[in-house]
């Protein structure tokens, strides 16, 4: 709900119905003042940010989204074994004159317990000569837990829905790769030749059919064992049932040329085929030596697949980078790239984006264009060491590139999205009304399909249709009914508003404490 539509709501009578047919004109919001009030308690400014409805978490990777003691659960339960010397879970026999210890006895031993969570995780992490930075601990962690994940992916699923609902967030896009080294390999069958990347996607085209019906299976089995978990469908559904999922493909940069395009053409025919997938991405740290070495080549191919089916949408990891962690010239264009070569309609981190050529020029192409760029705070801060004032969020913002908050990888990074707008409010020192619109703009930007309730962003301004309808539950028949019954992103959207519009009125009449009671069966 807009500034000017929350007043006219709160006062009724006569003067809602002049609110209707008068312009909106720039006045007070009633619950920025209320926001204001309680800007400076910490304990009461964590308990309304996490009622405050957000509109999606857009940059989320599951492999990364869980914390380290369910990893450890999972391992007892499986009668997998622990090296809590080298913190990693171990898929094979225990062999205990190495250190190794069944994961079931971490219970007993709270010394080992504590040492292998702050292994998997960026919890208690201070540098050694063995794990020299944030950087190195963080993207070292996802190979130490690795072999329990890899028969777990519905309890991920249950997991990162879960504290999603938790968060009262509507709607993910999580990061997956299934069937991810099958088709790399294709690469090893079909090799690359120079750019020949027609040549190499007629010769894979027979094989594509059985792979993407087999990462359709195992998207089936990790919904399906999510739903069991959670017990969706029953009278005793959890609260992650609720929340809205679609997955993008991500496909792996630090790999050879020759199976890194199989992975992108595969994730292309995976959106096409399954509507569970509305993108493509490309993860691994950038500043990995075959990443940016291929950086340039990995864009080309984005953009002859995007010239060929121009309706899959990209969301790619660019400019992930900090000066001192490449050379100067690895700063200089990746962003750039990944926007007028590989047509990428949003950027994960963009963090380097001062360091790019002509940054202001690029920024007001992507202000132009509507590249949005999804900011994940506390893993810049923890993996590349940029917070605060050096970070690119303000500069984004005034340049009017579109932004939204998002987790990365909250159970690595131990946050969740409402810890981001915490960081956000108060690093930033952002009024209500502006987290209010980077709860909005992660649907507004979200692949999920169908037209959106905004006709425009800048302030947000609902479509005609529905512009005149109050908030609350979906209308049952005109031509607001008609837009949400078509379109996916509208009727999350106009979920989300409903959510707004009654979190606003108990922050305005409760001044901040019954905004976060009464609330929590939305996420239902």
């Amino acid at each position: 709900m807009s500034r000017i539509a929350l007043a006219c709501a709160l006062v009724g009578g006569l003067a809602s119905l002049f609110c209707a047919v008068t312009p909106a004109v720039a006045a007070p919001d009633p619950a920025d003042a209320a926001f204001e009030r309680i800007r400076h308690d910490p304990d009461r400014l964590a308990v309304v940010l996490r009622a405050m409805p957000k509109g999606a978490d857009l940059h989320n990777h599951l492999a990364g989204a869980i914390y380290a003691e369910s990893l450890l659960d999972w391992a007892a339960h499986d009668g997998m074994c622990v090296a809590p010397g080298q913190g990693r879970i171990l898929s094979g026999h225990c062999a205990p004159a190495s250190g190794q210890v069944p994961a079931g006895d971490l219970a007993a031993r709270p010394d080992d317990r504590a040492r292998m969570i702050d292994a998997l995780s960026m919890r208690d992490f201070v540098p050694s000569p063995d794990d020299r930075s944030g950087h190195d601990h963080f993207f070292a962690t996802f190979a130490r837990f690795m072999p329990v994940e890899a028969t777990h992916g519905g309890d991920m699923l249950a997991e990162a829905v879960t504290h999603a609902a938790g968060d009262h967030v509507l709607y993910l896009e999580l990061m997956v790769s299934p069937q991810l080294m099958p088709v790399a390999r294709l690469g090893l069958k079909y090799p690359l030749r120079d750019e020949g990347f027609a040549a190499a996607d007629q010769a894979m085209a027979p094989a594509l059919p059985a792979l993407v019906a087999s990462a359709r299976q195992e998207v089936d089995a990790m919904e399906a064992r999510m739903r069991d978990v959670l017990r969706c469908g029953t009278a005793r559904a959890r609260s992650g049932c609720g929340v809205a999922v679609r997955y993008l493909y991500q496909t792996v940069r630090t790999m050879p040329p020759a199976m890194v395009f199989p992975q992108l053409d595969f994730g292309y025919a995976l959106v096409k085929a399954d509507p569970r997938f509305v993108g493509v991405n490309i993860v691994a740290p950038e500043d990995d030596a075959v990443a940016m070495r291929d950086y340039s080549l990995h864009m080309r191919m984005f953009g002859w697949l995007a010239r060929r089916d121009p309706q899959v949408k990209l969301s790619l990891h660019a400019g992930e980078l900090a000066p001192g962690l490449v050379p100067p010239e690895g700063l200089r264009a990746h962003i750039r790239e990944a926007v007028e070569v590989a047509g990428a309609r949003r950027i994960g981190h963009g963090v380097d984006i001062v360091h790019e050529d002509d940054p202001d020029g690029l920024m007001a192409e992507m202000a132009r264009r509507r590249v949005m760029v999804e900011i994940n705070l506390t893993s810049n801060d923890v993996i590349l060491g940029v917070a605060g004032a050096a970070h690119p969020f303000t500069a984004y913002r005034a340049a009017g590139v579109p932004v939204a908050l998002s987790t990365d990888d909250e159970g690595v990074s131990r946050i969740d999205l409402t810890r981001e707008y915490e960081r956000a409010a108060t690093t930033y020192a952002l009024e209500y009304g502006a987290l209010r619109d980077l709860s909005r703009a992660g649907l507004e930007y979200a692949f999920v399909p169908g037209d959106s309730l905004w006709r425009g962003t800048a302030p947000y301004r609902m479509v005609a249709a529905c512009a005149a309808v109050p908030p609350g539950p979906a209308p049952a028949r005109g031509a607001c009914h008609d837009l949400l019954a078509r379109s996916d992103k509208a009727r999350l959207q106009w979920d989300l508003e409903h959510r707004l519009h009654d979190f606003e009125i108990g922050l305005i009449g409760e001044g901040g404490r019954g905004a976060a009671t009464g609330r929590q069966e939305g996420n239902g």
